[in-house]
């Protein structure tokens, strides 16, 4: 991943680019791998990746535009809920982006409403640090079923489990008051985003889901198919200003070259 920040704007904004690049070599015996490089042919998958995940050139102007466009200012934004969960951007597509997570440890809660459910979760982790986004799975065939998900912890590099949050598994599992909600471990995943802006309704949530599904049934990349439609929010829930909220869909394991 290249990441350009341009310092002598206001707002400092960074470009981000994924892609491959492809070397072209002669023979060497002098070199210690027998080839020596002679040219190189760098693709973005913004603007190179092709239906069916292969890359072709295309016009150096939709390259500056991509450029361009991702240094434009974004205006008054809402406040974070809290800092956000650091992952591994694997590619920055034309639109969706694949990021990889790692694992969780997450306090996890049916909800109705989505301000009851953050209001709930919001006494819960009291004395704890949650992080953003809070996430929403709703059951398409039944959509009053649905959980909050807000992650409490996670795990370094090189660990394949997050630190359990004592109080959550204290609360959750011993106070009465507590018991719808859970505190368990997410394991690390590779997750498809579309972003919604800040329009996280459910029709527009299911339109972007299938959107997002067919964006990768193009690019060779095979979903989990659960039957839910999944949506993050990175935002308070009464912030005022631009709000950050995406459309998530989980990659199955060797469903993706990452």
């Amino acid at each position: 991943t290249l990441r350009v920040t341009a310092s002598i704007l206001p707002w400092k904004p960074t470009a981000r680019f994924t892609g491959i690049s492809v070397y072209k070599v002669k023979p060497s015996p002098t070199s210690d791998v027998g080839v020596q490089i002679v040219g190189q042919i760098d693709y973005w998958d913004s603007v190179n990746l092709m239906e069916g995940g292969s890359y072709a050139k295309v016009d150096k102007g939709l390259a500056v535009k991509d450029f361009l466009n991702q240094l434009s200012p974004g205006g008054f934004q809402a406040v974070a809920a809290g800092p956000e969960v650091p992952y591994q951007l694997l590619r920055r597509g034309s639109d969706y982006e694949l990021r990889r997570y790692p694992a969780q440890c997450i306090v996890k809660m049916k909800y109705g409403r989505r301000d009851e459910g953050f209001g709930s979760l919001g006494a819960f982790c009291k004395g704890m640090s949650p992080m953003a986004p809070a996430s929403m799975t709703v059951n398409l065939a039944d959509e009053d079923d649905k959980y909050m998900v807000w992650p409490l912890s996670y795990a370094p590099p090189g660990e394949t489990e997050a630190p359990m949050d004592a109080l959550g598994v204290e609360k959750s599992t011993g106070d009465p008051q507590w018991t719808k909600c859970e505190v368990i471990q997410l394991p690390s995943r590779v997750v498809a985003v579309r972003y919604l802006g800040d329009l996280s309704m459910g029709p527009v949530v299911k339109k972007n889901d299938r959107l997002l599904r067919e964006s990768l049934q193009r690019d060779g990349l095979k979903a989990v198919e659960t039957g839910t439609v999944v949506f993050a929010q990175y935002d308070a829930i009464y912030s005022m200003g631009k709000r950050r909220e995406e459309c998530w869909v989980e990659l199955e394991d060797g469903g993706h070259p990452y």
